[in-house]
């Protein structure tokens, strides 16, 4: 399933600024290094955007682009991912997908 999503927050420059819109899909596979929308087991009230770096027994550990910006695995520990960032559509002028934006891992 697919779903629009509003980039909130600076903890994922440069590959998404605050007030980018992003395009999520719930029902595909993720890797290390995709860009994705998950759920901290400490703060399961709040979807955010980070990279996946790894996954274990506990879940997924989520780091945003922007070390000193973010809030992320560092704090609130393993993370369930809901869906992944396959498309950034607005603004128009920095959209894309896939590696070359930084939203899909390599193969």
């Amino acid at each position: 399933m697919l779903q629009r999503v509003l980039v909130s927050g600076p903890s994922m420059v440069p590959t998404l600024r605050h007030g980018d819109h992003v395009v999520v899909r719930s029902d595909g596979s993720v890797r290390p290094g995709d860009v994705v929308l998950g759920r901290f087991h400490a703060l399961p009230d709040r979807l955010m955007i980070k990279r996946a770096v790894r996954h274990d027994t506990e879940g997924w550990w989520l780091e945003g682009d922007s070390a000193d910006a973010s809030d992320d695995s560092r704090v609130y520990g393993h993370a369930d991912v809901e869906a992944r960032v396959v498309l950034r559509y607005w603004p128009p002028w920095r959209g894309g997908r896939g590696p070359r934006y930084g939203l899909r891992s390599e193969p």
